[in-house]
């Protein structure tokens, strides 16, 4: 408690003209960028030692592998940046850094989704029974992982287009118009109506057709674990029926945490697509960013603590890092 208080006295000593707005911007960034940043690095890192040590990795973990990675970018990009804007230590959000920034946290942010869906989809085809047709698909899944991976970057990429195009900087006296964005830093100006709902409603697809599969995937994972509870009860479970459930639990709560955050910020989206004038606050695009960014941060805690892997790995470091500090 006396860190924080000792980091919040510094940082308003930094800034003292600052508004209110922006401090309390300013700290809910960071608090997204304290938690996220150092629980992605963990996750990557964990995947990376066992790497190492097993020489391969199963498909599943090379997918939460690049999940994290995805967020790891969303909680830089949009988190730490705004935070360092917010309290103006850095001069960031020009029409370059806009168009840099926006595009980037566009491309993660719906990469992750994506690849939320995609270990969403694998987990259920993972409880499928040996030797059916869902086993099968799981298999030729797991074989082509590369090319599914290289189609949602080309896909993320090509969506996000309109960022580099349409973003520009609050600093250089551009004014808000019609058909545009404000985002505190930058505005999204669309050259028409038209354009600025086609790029809408074609982001609002980018985001429910995953979180409707996604869900669906679920509730099969769901269905399965309670008609295998029924099933087993005074049976002792195998090990690998033990983890597969352990993993199933996890992708669930992963869901729920996605579907829950971005459907707030899909609801704000699309209220933001029908006010027929631009907003002059920045209010509504920064409580969307914030939701979103909250996946980002949080989702690596679920993994951490439900994914017996990432937590032997990481547990077993901070033993080692405690010996060899006792050592010296």
């Amino acid at each position: 408690m006396i860190v924080v208080t000792i980091i919040l006295r510094d940082l308003l000593s930094i800034s003292p003209g600052m508004q209110s707005t922006e401090f309390v911007r300013g700290i809910l960034y960071l608090s997204l960028a304290v938690v996220g940043a150092p629980g992605n690095t963990c996750v990557i890192l964990a995947y990376f030692i066992l790497l190492y040590q097993e020489k391969r990795l199963l498909p599943a973990d090379v997918i939460i592998l690049h999940l994290a990675c995805a967020n790891l970018l969303v909680v830089v990009a949009r988190c730490f940046l705004e935070f360092l804007a917010s309290f103006r230590l850095a001069l960031i959000f020009g029409d370059v850094g806009c168009k840099s920034v926006i595009f980037v946290y566009r491309t993660s942010r719906s990469l992750s989704i994506w690849l939320t869906f995609i270990l969403s989809a694998y987990q259920c085809l993972c409880i499928a029974p040996l030797g059916s047709q869902l086993a099968t698909l799981r298999m030729i899944v797991a074989k082509y992982l590369f090319y599914v991976f290289f189609f949602l970057w080309l896909l993320t990429t090509t969506m996000s287009t309109a960022a580099i195009l349409f973003s520009f900087s609050t600093q250089n006296g551009t004014n808000l118009v019609n058909n545009s964005i404000n985002v505190q830093f930058c505005y999204v100006q669309f050259p028409s109506k038209l354009s600025k709902d086609a790029n809408g409603a074609a982001q609002v697809g980018r985001d429910v057709v995953p979180m409707t599969l996604m869900t669906l995937a679920s509730l099969i994972i769901l269905a399965f674990l309670y008609k295998n509870s029924q099933q087993v009860k005074g049976l002792r479970s195998s090990s690998s029926d033990r983890a597969e459930k352990r993993a199933a639990k996890a992708v669930v709560t992963l869901v729920s945490l996605y579907v829950l955050l971005y459907g707030v910020d899909n609801g704000l989206w699309v209220y933001t697509l029908t006010v027929r004038e631009a907003m002059a606050s920045s209010l509504i695009s920064e409580m969307r960013i914030f939701f979103s960014s909250m996946y980002a941060a949080l989702s690596p805690i679920v993994i951490i603590v439900s994914n017996r892997k990432v937590n032997n790995i990481l547990r077993c470091a901070g033993q080692e890092k405690h010996v060899q500090e006792k050592t010296t």
